[in-house]
């Protein structure tokens, strides 16, 4: 626990003052170098859990950044393929809001639109059997990263449930969760903590 000469000494925002926030832009950055330990310690949740899938979820996880990695695929959308999932654990509705949230501050428009939209295009190869509509994602024809997204289902996501399939341990994807986490380019509290901190 901090001492108190290393808090900020406001009770309310407004009484805040630029030794406050530089001190607290202190401790963000360095609370923030931790995130992605944080990210692969959520990510090791899926461990073990099936679901009824003929892999568990974290494995499901692995085999499609495998898959995205050797199909030449950037680090950005490696770690989205890594982390599309990641919010199974506590957004059973919504989990593909939840890592692209995770993901967003870090990845182009595209990688999160994809993160961000795949369920519903994952559900081209399932919906029809559970009482959906398999053709929802046709509501986002002509998006412009439409295709992106059919083609991350199609390649990895729906083909990435082999009990057989070597993929790569979780290790070998840490550093690259590590420099992809470690470089927001798409978030106002970065650019703002690092400028304070000057």
């Amino acid at each position: 626990m901090n001492a108190p000469q290393d808090r900020a000494q406001f009770t309310a925002m407004t009484e805040g003052t630029q030794e406050d926030w530089r001190l607290i832009s202190g401790h963000f950055m360095q609370f923030a170098s931790k995130l992605p330990d944080r990210v692969l310690t959520h990510l090791k949740l899926l461990d073990g859990d099936y679901g009824g899938f003929p892999v568990d979820r974290l494995e499901h996880s692995l085999q499609t950044a495998t898959r995205a990695h050797r199909d030449g695929r950037d680090e950005a959308y490696v770690v989205m393929a890594l982390l599309h999932d990641i919010g199974d654990t506590l957004g059973s509705y919504n989990h593909p809001e939840i890592g692209a949230a995770m993901l967003r501050p870090f990845v182009s428009e595209e990688v999160h639109w994809i993160a961000n939209t795949h369920g519903v295009f994952q559900g081209y190869y399932f919906f029809h059997y559970i009482g959906g509509d398999r053709d929802l994602r046709e509501n986002y024809r002509g998006h412009p990263h439409f295709e992106a997204c059919a083609e991350f289902c199609e390649k990895y996501d729906q083909a990435a449930f082999d009990p057989h399939y070597e993929s790569a341990p979780l290790a070998f994807f840490e550093p690259m969760v590590g420099r992809v986490m470690s470089r927001p380019i798409n978030s106002i509290y970065a650019k703002a903590a690092a400028e304070a901190a000057v």
